[in-house]
């Protein structure tokens, strides 16, 4: 298939290991962060570890919209789905994220409440076109990438006249976690060599809006699809780049990213939406300009204007390390609930619940274990 075998050849991946391989100072050591939970489950997958060198580490950043939503956020979404005569529509992984009292969407459906799972933000505007008589809450999560669609539904709804739809709004930033991981984990002292670009964000974001954090924080950054040779060209661009002693955006994925990325979609998003002067993040807390809410004009459709939701922090569960997963200081092997007590069946913290989340990652392809590499070394 077009795009997809041509980029998971074994030969071709074995040949660009070799090159990294070659390419890598023995006397230093690349520690590369991925910030997409897409990249973090390939390199699972397809046992990229396995073909790297010992001195390159592969560090998980912030990059599962699910996993970075805060406990505070899922118990508001619960409240509302429980209030009468509501119809609560979310994507599936949302709804089985833990909140407090070892709550979830999903159990609160079981207990009586009106969740349903959802493929697209329009198939909750069709599910208010169908109860006039309910109120209907798309749940909106997700980075850049999803923005639009959510803006497509609330354009759809008002070309309806529909008044019985709103949104409860947790789309955040990739530029502002970025930015909060490189000064958290110190700027040039920071633990991050290189960054490994989100994919699908940079399709509509487009790769320009990361030359400011190459320039401020002197760590090169290469955008990069979601396959493996992908992912293996981009840390062998990393290294040379840091071999080189430069700081650049590259993008590897050019036949999905342009510098200047989707300008009908950014423009859908402007119209739109405003940023909130602060937002909770799970692992990197309040994170300033880092979310977006609906413009005073589409106030009708805001959930939390409708609802009059309160949003307050709640701490994760004490033994879950998401957080420290999250902000790259830890992987999952280094939990001890990890794969025992937390497992997909019976998630703990939302980095085990997630399809893009680095706990399901690891667990679901094993690499709870050593590299092979690393093992015969």
């Amino acid at each position: 298939m077009k795009y997809i075998d041509e980029f998971r050849d074994g030969r071709l991946a074995r040949a660009i290991g070799d090159a990294i391989r070659r390419a890598v100072d023995p006397g230093r050591r690349y520690n590369l962060m991925e910030f997409c939970g897409g990249h973090t489950h390939a390199i699972a997958r397809y046992g990229l570890p396995d073909l790297l060198p010992r001195n390159v580490r592969m560090i998980h950043g912030p990059g599962c919209p699910v996993c970075v939503l805060p406990i505070g956020r899922i118990d508001n979404a619960i409240e509302i789905a429980s209030r009468a005569n509501v119809i609560l529509c979310s994507f599936g992984d949302t709804l089985r994220v833990p909140a407090s009292g070892q709550m979830s969407l999903l159990k609160a459906k079981a207990r009586g409440a009106d969740v349903r799972m959802v493929y697209s933000s329009l198939d909750a505007v069709a599910i208010a076109r169908d109860n006039p008589a309910r109120q209907v809450v798309f749940f909106a999560i997700g980075f850049e990438t999803t923005m639009p669609t959510t803006a497509v539904a609330v354009k759809k709804a008002e070309a309806l006249g529909l008044r019985n739809f709103s949104v409860f709004c947790n789309h955040v930033l990739t530029p502002a976690a970025l930015e909060a991981i490189l000064t958290t984990q110190g700027g040039d002292d920071s633990m991050v060599d290189g960054i490994v670009g989100p994919a699908h964000v940079s399709t509509v974001i487009g790769s320009a809006p990361y030359a400011s954090f190459t320039q401020r924080y002197r760590k090169p950054l290469v955008i990069a699809g979601f396959e493996p040779l992908d992912v293996l060209q981009a840390v062998l661009m990393l290294v040379r780049q840091l071999n080189e002693g430069r700081s650049e955006v590259e993008n590897e994925y050019t036949r999905a990213v342009t510098a200047q990325g989707n300008l009908k979609a950014q423009a859908m998003v402007e119209d739109m939406f405003e940023p909130l002067a602060s937002f909770e993040w799970r692992g990197l807390g309040e994170v300033p300009w880092s979310a977006l809410k609906l413009r005073a004009r589409y106030r009708l459709f805001d959930a939390e204007a409708r609802f009059q939701v309160e949003t307050r922090a709640v701490a994760d569960a004490k033994a879950c390390e998401c957080g420290t997963i999250l902000r790259g200081l830890k992987e999952p092997k280094d939990c001890k609930i990890f794969g025992t007590v937390c497992t997909p069946e019976n998630p703990v913290g939302a980095c085990m619940v997630s399809s893009e989340g680095a706990c399901a990652a690891y667990y679901t392809y094993g690499r709870f274990t050593i590299p092979i590499a690393q093992a015969r070394a």
